[in-house]
């Protein structure tokens, strides 16, 4: 099966899908493609700020999200012995301090704006295993595995859109520097209690950041930093003490935390680094997101980055750019 295309996105993230809305939406034909099976994969980076915010209305598309499903941030408490001491209200032109959207939410509303044009096309369940080259040793299409079937698909340009593993900027053969915090992220959601009022918590357990960031459809998520490599270890020691700590820290989850997060397997670890790329394409390929800037988890600016560098990106290429990449080649 072959196909060819101006364009070709790996990685139907909100970065690659919003870039592929606003090409297909200039008349450029797109072709998506994305390793799962389905849009609603595990994903824990889904707060909007301002930019984000504002992207999305900028192209029409922030109020689908908002009938589908989000929640304002309405403060920042910092908490202390149990108690909250100091709490940070937005400024009321903003009206929030972060936007949680289920990222489910997100891709749902790109996918159907981007679906309304022909030069449009998706992939699911499609692994890219290899990008080609044509005499020139330019980038000039991807090979992939769908559903079991090997596929061609030739394009112009390739954008790796495909996350902080992305198998683009390794094919690729983009340098990238790896910066480590000397932290990681242990990831828990447990639903929330009755009356508790969206917004951001926050705690110090020793000298390791507690967080806790209201979701909507009634979730907590919680962001626990701890020593970097230290987990194997952790996870060996009795578990009711560490819990404790943090109804120590919130005494109000405390009969949700029970029933919720009862052994170590309740918690996901992130790997916690940030890296960057001196380059950010070649030869035919363009990195985005993640895929060429992983941010850590602090500020939660990776999902905001990735829809400007789409945003941005949009503006440079069209139909005349590809064609004359066409030429070059």
């Amino acid at each position: 099966m072959n196909n060819k295309v101006d364009v070709c996105i790996v990685g139907a993230g909100p970065g690659g899908v919003l870039l592929a809305y606003l090409l297909a939406k200039k008349n450029v034909s797109v072709m998506l493609l994305e390793r799962q099976q389905e849009v609603g994969k595990a994903f824990r980076g889904e707060h909007l700020n301002e930019e984000g915010e504002a992207i999305l209305k900028e192209h029409g598309l922030f109020d689908a999200i908002e009938q589908l499903g989000l929640l304002r941030m309405e403060q920042l408490e910092y908490w202390q012995e149990g108690m909250p001491f100091k709490t940070i209200l937005p400024d009321p032109k903003v009206g929030h301090l972060g936007i949680h959207v289920p990222q489910t939410h997100l891709l749902t509303v790109l996918l159907q704006a981007a679906q309304e044009y022909a030069t449009f096309s998706c992939m699911m369940n499609t692994k890219v295993v290899e990008l080609l080259k044509d005499n020139s040793g330019n980038f000039c299409g991807v090979k992939a595995v769908s559903d079991g079937e090997e596929i061609v698909i030739e394009s112009n340009l390739i954008i790796g859109a495909d996350g902080r593993y992305s198998t683009v900027r390794k094919k690729a053969n983009i340098d990238v520097t790896i910066r480590k915090h000397g932290f990681d992220l242990l990831w828990a959601r447990i639903p929330a209690p009755k009356d508790w009022e969206p917004s951001i918590k926050m705690a110090l357990i020793g000298d390791k950041q507690l967080s806790l960031f209201t979701q909507a459809k009634g979730f907590i998520q919680i962001g626990w930093n701890i020593e970097e490599g230290s987990f194997s270890k952790l996870r060996k020691q009795p578990f009711t003490p560490f819990i404790d700590q943090l109804i120590e820290a919130f005494p109000q989850l405390e009969e949700t935390v029970h029933q919720h997060i009862q052994s170590w397997q309740d918690f996901v670890l992130l790997d916690v680094y940030s890296s960057t790329s001196e380059s950010w394409g070649k030869d035919g390929v363009i990195l985005l997101g993640d895929a060429v800037h992983t941010m850590t988890p602090t500020g939660a600016f990776g999902l905001n980055s990735s829809l400007k560098d789409a945003d941005f990106l949009a503006t440079l290429i069209d139909k005349n750019y590809v064609s004359q990449l066409d030429l070059i080649y």
